[in-house]
């Protein structure tokens, strides 16, 4: 039976301050996203030292790479793929995570840059996860195009939803899981449903226990 884990995630590093205010004043997160780098304006990279602190919390870590500007073509996917993989290895994420490719919906996206994405983590310690707008931009477009060429997309690829936006909650408040999903074969097991807490530097998020037993 599929069951759903309230999380949150964030551009600012976890610190022991950050994560007991998300605790006190919103549930215990049953895991955090965070940026496996550092992108200038942009968000703050991981450290051992943040894994440690969530693992000896009780809470999975949910890898992001968005250390790009575009998605197109297969040979650019691979690079940025080769990165995603080397980082999260550099930092000891167990084997078998997702790593969440951040797909604004400002970023140029096509098929075969995700196909390119998915074949390349698919040979290495890590596997393929998309974060995406799925009404605005051109990820789903470029999505089912993929997965309709490459079974592999479809088949291995994990989608997180950014849609529709609910407004942050505290876990015991969260909705129903119901994000927005591609027309066509589509794995969407993560959803954002909040966004920009007032009060700390948080998204909020569900995860389908799927996705939440392969997280670190």
């Amino acid at each position: 039976m599929v069951t759903y884990h309230w999380g949150v995630d964030s551009s600012q590093a976890i610190t022991g301050e950050l994560y007991n205010s998300v605790l006190n004043n919103y549930g215990k997160p049953e895991f955090w996203g965070r940026y496996l780098t550092r992108v200038e304006g942009m968000a703050e990279g991981l450290t051992r030292e943040e894994i440690n602190l969530l693992h000896n919390s009780g809470t999975k870590l949910l890898p992001i790479y968005n250390d790009f500007r575009r998605a197109v073509g297969e040979s650019h996917a691979k690079v940025v793929a080769m990165n995603a993989a080397y980082h999260a290895k550099r930092l000891g994420i167990r084997k078998g995570t997702p790593v969440f490719a951040a797909i604004g919906s400002s970023i140029d996206v096509d098929s075969a840059w995700i196909k390119g994405y998915v074949d390349y983590l698919f040979n290495t310690d890590y596997k393929p996860g998309f974060y995406h707008d799925p009404t605005e931009g051109e990820f789903v477009e470029a999505y089912c195009e993929a997965a309709s060429q490459d079974r592999r997309v479809a088949n291995q690829a994990v989608l997180w939803s950014a849609k529709p936006e609910l407004g942050v909650t505290k876990a015991k408040d969260a909705p129903k899981f119901e994000p927005i999903t591609p027309d066509c074969d589509a794995n969407v097991w993560a959803w954002q449903y909040g966004r920009n807490a007032n009060d700390l530097p948080i998204n909020t998020n569900l995860a389908d226990s799927r996705l939440f037993t392969m997280l670190d």
